[in-house]
């Protein structure tokens, strides 16, 4: 009896052994280190749209040092049928715990998407590609698609208004639809009250209104001098008067090497084509900024028709009153452009 009494108790003790080094091991899995990024304190990782566990690893690859403790502790989680695709941010020292956690909430890090100074949509579809889960492609298909530009109350001339330059916030796997949906809120906010009422006020229409800034934003990159060239525009739609901008001409033919404005290019049959055709554009040029369609709004009341760029690299123009004034100022520049080797 003593015999059996003892091996019982060797028993029992190995047991307790034993589930003591299982306990530590799981301990061991949940809260110890199990990220090491060399040479960085963080690192982002993108899981794409219908990922599988399996490529959730392959993603987070060598910055994890023992794949069995976040093999069970994803599996005790059940992240393993749960994948949340995304970017997320993953810090050195973390555990396979706080790291599932992560990646099991969905907690993503937001992207910044910044773009400006963009002539086309097409180019707007590339930036969005170097930054967000779809391809650029996907936001062609999107950014052209007839029914997608018309449910947004736009045409297809008019469509790229809505896009206003600015930096926003995103998730990495935000689709073209999102996108979308995402930018006609901000148009929306843009156009306020206070900014409806001032497009009234001028007896243009908020599609007008930015057609026109885009018009002043490739006229003038002065900040302070944008709202005096919007006075002149207004002051040649008071008159009748074509509004004879170059700029059209540049995106009438589409070559935007263009920087010399020849009479050989007023002849283009074009809607965008100022000289000929009175009136604002049927949609603008570029994606005009805010500061350009502010400009339009508060556009400075003067007797100004007529505004020439200095002879020099600066950015400003003369402003005139009269035709013949106007002409003196655009000999010295065409001289200057002829200094300068500009022909084209």
């Amino acid at each position: 009896m003593k015999r059996k009494g003892l091996i019982i108790l060797v028993v029992l003790i190995a047991n307790a052994v034993i589930a003591a080094v299982f306990a530590y091991q799981y301990y061991q899995y949940i809260y110890s280190e199990n990220v090491q990024i060399e040479d960085a304190k963080s690192v982002l990782i993108y899981i794409p749209t219908g990922a599988d566990y399996e490529m959730v690893k392959d993603s987070l690859g060598r910055f994890i040092i023992n794949e069995d403790a976040l093999d069970w502790v994803s599996e005790k989680k059940q992240y393993i049928d749960n994948v949340k695709p995304g970017c997320y941010k993953i810090k050195n020292g973390m555990t396979s715990n706080t790291l599932v956690n992560l990646l099991r909430s969905g907690n993503q890090e937001p992207v910044n998407i910044t773009f400006n100074n963009l002539r086309k949509t097409d180019q707007l579809a590339g930036i969005l590609a170097e930054k967000l889960e779809p391809d650029s492609l996907d936001f062609v298909q999107f950014l052209t698609d007839p029914k997608v530009i018309d449910s947004c109350g736009f045409d297809a001339y008019s469509f790229p208004v809505m896009f206003i330059p600015d930096t926003y916030q995103f998730f990495w796997n935000t689709s073209a639809e999102e996108f979308g949906q995402r930018m006609k809120s901000e148009y929306n906010k843009f156009w306020n009250d206070e900014r409806i009422a001032k497009a009234e006020n001028i007896g243009l229409s908020p599609v007008e209104i930015s057609s026109l800034a885009s018009i002043v934003e490739q006229e003038t990159k002065q900040i302070d001098e944008k709202a005096i060239v919007a006075g002149v525009y207004m002051n040649r739609i008071e008159r009748g008067m074509p509004l004879q901008a170059d700029p059209t001409l540049v995106f009438a033919h589409g070559d935007f090497s263009i920087r010399r404005v020849l009479n050989r290019h007023k002849k283009i049959d074009s809607p965008y084509n100022t000289y000929i055709y009175k009136g604002i554009p049927p949609g603008p040029i570029c994606l005009p900024d805010k500061s350009s369609i502010d400009a339009v709004l508060n556009f400075e009341k003067h007797n100004y028709i007529f505004f020439c760029a200095k002879p020099d690299y600066r950015g400003y123009h003369n402003f005139s009153k009269t035709l013949r004034q106007h002409e003196a100022y655009a000999r010295k520049y065409r001289s200057f452009l002829n200094s300068e080797r500009i022909y084209r």
